[in-house]
């Protein structure tokens, strides 16, 4: 008999989908109608950053018009970094004319941001600003594409 990979299953894998540990939620904040990247103080301390003694990069991908996440990247203070302002129960970073030249409309509607991690050195960890609508998509309501479901007869 020849030896095949063998896949091993854990007990978590046996427990219904109610009871299985999810994931912690990522982080959040939000942009304001005045153009601020707002950070909640439990994000910042979740992500393990100092707003008083950071200074970041920001960036977009490069070639793209419109803005659809943001990447900020800690880095050594200079002339080219951003840092965070003191507002209320979080922090700030105004980007009002980078955003609106990005294309976000962040007077008319309400647009959220998660916070996920990536590695930009071995040694830097950034983070990536995934922007959205808080508003939820309509829901679709047009013609069914596709091919249609097979009818089971018993």
């Amino acid at each position: 008999m020849k030896l095949k990979a063998i896949k091993f299953f854990s007990p978590e894998e046996n427990l219904p989908k109610t009871q299985q540990a999810k994931a912690a939620p990522l982080p959040a904040g939000y942009i304001s109608s005045s153009g601020k990247l707002v950070f909640p103080a439990v994000a910042l301390r979740d992500l393990g950053i100092d707003p008083e003694s950071t200074n970041f990069k920001i960036g977009t991908q490069d070639g793209k018009r419109k803005i659809k996440s943001l990447y900020i990247v800690p880095a050594a203070s200079s002339d080219q970094t951003f840092s965070f302002e003191k507002s209320g129960r979080g922090h700030v970073i105004p980007l009002a004319v980078i955003l609106k030249r990005g294309g976000l409309n962040f007077e008319g509607e309400k647009l959220i941001f998660k916070i996920s991690t990536f590695d930009f050195d071995k040694a830097t960890k950034g983070y990536e600003l995934t922007i959205e609508s808080e508003t939820p998509k309509p829901e679709y309501t047009g013609k069914p594409r596709g091919r249609k479901p097979r009818v089971q007869t018993a």
